[in-house]
């Protein structure tokens, strides 16, 4: 359970603003999406990889 504690004088908007990226850390969204449908083990492989060669390529971007 996440539990944030709303400071004197801090809007609501704040505190939900604080709450939302601690859920967003959890991943626990993420983790519900991804298991509502069955990925195939070659799929979820081929999925991390094409990612990876992505962040890759952008950071041998940021190099130059």
């Amino acid at each position: 359970m996440i539990i944030i504690n709303v400071k004197e004088n801090e809007s609501i908007d704040k505190a939900l603003k604080r709450f939302k990226k601690k859920f967003e850390k959890t991943g626990v969204l993420k983790e519900l999406r991804s298991r509502t449908a069955y990925e195939k083990p070659s799929v979820s492989r081929r999925t991390e990889k094409i990612k990876a060669a992505y962040k890759q390529k952008m950071y041998a971007k940021d190099n130059y």
